[in-house]
């Protein structure tokens, strides 16, 4: 799936592609297994920028995407080493804490996934080594890259992919008052 975004380049409305954001939800899982395809710079860009374009609390924007360089050392910070230790590109989101790292996180993951990327988030198990390898404290890290065996989103419906995901129904998690 490659969902098309604003461009340099001008098309007529009749030509664009309609985005479909539900699909790329209902379509996306987490992945901790990666091909070793290394992701193009201009896709990593799209990424971060994904992740810098995300609502923050009173807009302060409290957040520095590190990309780490050094997977193997950062590897040990995690609780799942070999997701970052065979990852393409990794990012820590460093200042930012709880919500508004989440929603970096999650527009950098959704934004991967229109590139065909897939990422899981990790969770930190050495803060304070997390901390001194990134620079700061590390409200998230993710992990990304190409899927071992692709996926094609357009393959089933965002019904379809709803139906299958391993989640709770609906009507469980929804109360009205």
């Amino acid at each position: 799936m490659r969902i098309e975004t604003c461009s340099s380049r001008r098309r007529s409305s009749a030509s664009r592609r309609r985005i479909d954001a539900f699909l790329a939800i209902a379509s996306k899982r987490d992945e901790r297994a990666y091909a070793g395809t290394p992701i193009p710079d201009d896709v990593v860009e799209r990424i971060l920028d994904a992740g810098r374009l995300s609502g923050s609390a009173r807009n302060r924007q409290e957040w520095t995407f590190v990309v780490v360089a050094d997977r193997e050392a950062f590897a040990e910070t995690v609780y799942a080493p070999e997701n970052v230790s065979t990852a393409a590109l990794v990012v820590a989101i460093v200042g930012a804490a709880g919500f508004d790292a989440g929603r970096c996180a999650q527009n950098m993951m959704l934004a991967a996934w229109n590139d065909s990327v897939v990422s899981c988030p990790n969770g930190v198990r050495d803060a304070e080594g997390a901390a001194r390898l990134a620079g700061g404290e590390v409200g998230a890290v993710i992990s990304f890259g190409y899927r071992v065996k692709p996926r094609d989103p357009d393959s089933r419906t965002a019904a379809e992919w709803s139906a299958r995901a391993n989640r709770k129904p609906l009507d469980e998690l929804v109360r009205r008052l």
